[in-house]
């Protein structure tokens, strides 16, 4: 009886998620869809930064003219901190798999708090470069804003994921929300990944 509670996605306390997941011989369905979520994403950014630099090799001037070179300092130092992100969020799927779900809450809820930070002064650079950078009167602000906008895009999904998942962490943690912390972490490490390439794309033409 026990082997048939540890082997379904109705295992309902945190005891019972452990030993599904001690059990596995692969890794879950949920896991995998994220996976193929992310090749489909990773191609879009791909195409989207190679756009950025075939239309940079067009013109003689990028930026344009009258249009200030992007800065540096405060780019890599807010991506710096996303991407530390992913510290407290693989903490957070180990004490999940060993059970330890308060120590899981917890670890989701710091880095939804740094990533929450990170999107609102993001946000706000990005409306003061638009004022700046108008995406309708060049293709660098075309893109520029584009890339921008996408990538904020994704961490504000996957800080919507992360709030669901507390609110679910909350009520405890079973087999499915286990599934969803490691699931949600993958897209995390992703969304770090890409911003350190949407950083470089941005300060591009400062260094």
């Amino acid at each position: 009886m026990s082997s048939e509670v540890t082997r379904s996605m109705d295992a309902t306390s945190p005891v019972m998620a452990a030993a599904v997941d001690r059990q596995r011989r692969t890794l879950p369905s949920g896991w995998w869809g994220v996976l193929l979520f992310i090749c489909g994403e990773a191609t879009f950014f791909g195409l989207m930064i190679a756009s950025y630099f075939y239309l940079r090799f067009e013109v003689a001037s990028w930026p344009p003219a009258g249009v200030e070179k992007p800065k540096v300092a405060l780019p890599l130092i807010l991506t710096a901190i996303l991407v530390s992100t992913s510290v407290p969020l693989a903490l957070a799927v180990r004490a999940g798999r060993l059970g330890r779900v308060r120590i899981a809450w917890v670890l989701v809820l710091l880095a939804v708090v740094v990533q929450g930070a990170y999107l609102g002064i993001q946000i706000h650079e990005l409306l003061s470069d638009i004022e700046k950078v108008r995406p309708k009167e060049s293709a660098y602000g075309s893109i520029y804003v584009t890339l921008l906008g996408a990538h904020h895009l994704h961490v504000a999904v996957g800080i919507l994921l992360e709030l669901w998942l507390i609110g679910k962490l909350l009520r405890g943690l079973t087999n499915y929300r286990l599934v969803g912390l490691r699931a949600i972490a993958l897209y995390w490490y992703f969304v770090n990944v890409m911003a350190i390439a949407v950083v470089f794309t941005q300060i591009y033409p400062s260094l």
